[in-house]
C-alpha cells in the first residue's frame, strides 16, 4: 500500500469511516435532504487562530472532518486544551501554551498543509515554530514561498533542516508592508494570524477576499483585533499587545454545497441542501441556472435538482473569489459531460486540477485538457501561466469502472460519476474525501444511493 493510501485510510479512521473502498451501484437519482455544517476552509483556520487569545474559545458548527481531527491533535501537541462541548461545538484553552517536538507534529499533520499557519501565532506565544515537510492534495506545487516570505517580513528568522524548516522570533514581530504576487487565500491568512499581534501597522495589498476570509477576520476582530478592509483587495491591521477568546457559529461549507448541487444535477436527482446560503453561493448558482440546473433558495437551505431536459453546454474559468471557485469545477464537469454540446473549463488557479479526468474519460466521457489552456478574446480572466483547460463535449453515457481517488474535491467528482453511471464502481482511497465532506457516505444512504463499503 502506497503512503498515500495509508494516510487516506486514516483519515477515514479519524471520522468513523471503517473502510477505505466503497462498491458504487450507479444509474439511480440522488433524492433527499442533507445538511451541511462549517466551512472546512474556515473551521481549522478559526481553531489556529484560539492560539492566539489569552482565554478560552468556542466554535460552534464545527464538522466531522478529519482535518479538524488533525488541527485538533496540532493544537493539543502544543498545549491546548480541545473540549468537545456539544454536537459541533468546541471549546479551546490556549492557557498553557507551550513547543512540540517536530516528530510529534510530523505525526498529528500528516500529509497536511495546515501546519504553516500555526507559524504567526507560535512566534507570538513561544518565539519559534516548526513546519514539517508539507503535503496537502497532490493538485499543483501550491509552493511556501508566499506564507515564508511574509513571515521573514514581519521580523521572523527561517531555517531550512532536514525535518522542516525552523523559525524563530528572539524579538516581538513588526508590522509589514506585504503584497502578495497572488490573491492567495492561505498567504492572506498568514498575514492576517501574524499581523494581528505585530507591533504597528501592516499593509496587505492583493489579499483574498474569499467568505471564508472574511469570516476569519470576523473572528479575530471578535479577540480584539483591529482589521480594515479597504477596496482593491486590500487590508490594514493595526497590531494589538493581546487578545482575547471568542465565541463563533462558523459560515457555511460553500463548496459542499456545491458538490451535492452537481450530484443532482449529474444524476438526475433532486437534493435539499439544508444550511446552503445563497450571498456565498452567488456565482455558483449563476453558472447551474446557465446549465439548465433548477434551484429556490429558502430560510434554512437551498434545493437543487435536474430539469428533466437536456442540459445546456457552458464555458467556465475558475477565479478568486468573487470568480468560479477551483473547487466547485471539479465536480461540476461530471454534470457537464451529460450537457449537450462542448463546455470550456479554465483553471487558472491550480496548475494540475485536470488529473481526474482520466478516470472519467475510462467511464465513457470525452474530455480533453489542453495543458497550457486556451486563449480567447472573450476571456474575463487574464491568462496566466500555470493554467490549463479542459473541453467537455456531450452528452456521454457513463459506465462503471474501477477508480482510486487522487485528491479531496476529484474524489468527490468521482463518487458523483460512480453514482451517475450505468454499471457497478469500485471507488478506492476514499479516505481522503473524509478531509473536506462531514458523514458523506451518510448522506449517500439518506439520498438512496446504492452501494456498500469493501476493505
Amino acid at each position: 500500500m502506497s503512503s498515500l493510501s495509508e494516510d487516506a485510510r486514516r483519515q477515514g479512521e479519524r471520522v468513523g469511516l471503517t473502510a477505505d473502498t466503497i462498491v458504487i451501484h450507479g444509474g439511480k437519482p440522488l433524492t433527499g435532504r442533507i445538511d451541511v455544517r462549517g466551512a472546512k476552509n474556515l473551521v481549522t483556520k478559526a481553531m489556529v487562530a484560539a492560539l492566539l487569545g489569552d482565554n478560552v474559545s468556542v466554535l460552534k458548527d464545527v464538522p466531522n472532518i478529519s482535518d479538524v481531527f488533525i488541527v485538533k491533535g496540532l493544537l493539543e501537541a502544543h498545549g491546548v486544551i480541545v473540549t468537545e462541548t456539544g454536537d459541533g461545538e468546541l471549546t479551546f484553552d490556549p492557557r498553557n501554551v507551550t513547543s512540540a517536538h517536530f516528530a510529534e507534529i510530523d505525526a498529528h499533520a500528516g500529509s497536511s498543509r495546515i501546519p504553516i499557519l500555526f507559524c504567526g501565532p507560535l512566534l507570538h506565544q513561544l518565539g519559534e515554530a516548526f513546519i514539517p515537510d508539507l503535503g496537502g492534495c497532490r493538485i499543483g506545487d501550491r509552493p511556501i514561498d508566499f506564507h515564508l516570505n511574509a513571515l521573514r517580513a514581519f521580523g521572523a528568522t527561517v531555517t531550512k533542516l532536514p525535518q522542516g524548516i525552523h523559525l524563530t522570533a528572539p524579538e516581538r514581530l513588526r508590522g509589514a508592508h506585504i503584497e502578495l504576487p497572488f490573491p492567495s487565500v492561505g498567504a492572506t491568512e498568514q498575514v492576517l494570524l501574524t499581523a494581528v499581534r505585530a507591533e504597528g501597522v501592516t499593509e496587505l495589498k492583493n489579499a483574498a477576499i474569499e467568505p471564508e476570509i472574511m469570516d476569519l477576520i470576523a473572528i479575530l476582530q471578535k479577540m480584539g483585533a483591529i482589521i480594515w478592509v479597504e477596496p482593491n483587495r486590500t487590508i490594514f491591521i493595526e497590531g494589538v499587545d493581546r487578545l482575547g477568546g471568542y465565541t463563533h457559529r462558523a459560515i457555511s461549507d460553500r463548496n459542499e454545497a456545491a458538490s451535492w448541487a452537481s450530484a443532482a444535477l449529474a444524476t438526475k436527482g433532486d437534493i435539499f441542501v439544508a444550511n446552503a446560503k445563497q450571498p456565498e453561493l452567488l456565482t455558483f448558482l449563476n453558472v447551474f441556472r446557465k446549465v439548465g440546473g433548477e434551484f429556490e433558495v429558502f430560510e434554512d437551505g437551498i434545493r437543487f435538482w435536474h430539469p428533466g431536459r437536456p442540459l445546456t453546454p457552458v464555458v467556465v474559468e475558475t477565479d478568486v473569489h468573487p470568480g468560479f471557485m477551483t473547487d466547485w469545477q471539479q465536480p461540476l464537469v461530471v454534470a457537464l459531460t451529460q450537457a449537450e454540446g462542448q463546455s470550456v473549463v479554465h483553471e487558472t488557479v491550480y496548475e494540475n486540477r485536470f488529473g481526474f479526468t482520466d478516470s472519467l474519460n475510462a467511464m465513457g466521457a470525452n474530455i480533453v485538457v489542453h495543458q497550457d489552456g486556451i486563449a480567447s478574446i472573450t476571456r474575463r480572466v487574464p491568462h496566466r501561466k500555470l493554467e490549463q483547460a479542459a473541453v467537455i463535449t456531450g452528452p456521454t453515457p457513463l459506465h462503471g469502472a474501477d477508480i482510486r481517488v487522487p485528491d479531496l474535491r476529484g474524489g468527490f467528482s468521482h463518487l458523483i460519476a460512480a453514482l451517475a453511471a450505468e454499471g457497478t464502481s469500485t471507488i478506492s482511497n476514499v479516505g481522503i474525501i473524509a478531509r473536506g465532506y462531514e458523514h458523506f457516505i451518510d448522506k449517500l444512504r439518506v439520498l438512496g444511493a446504492d452501494f456498500e463499503l469493501a476493505d
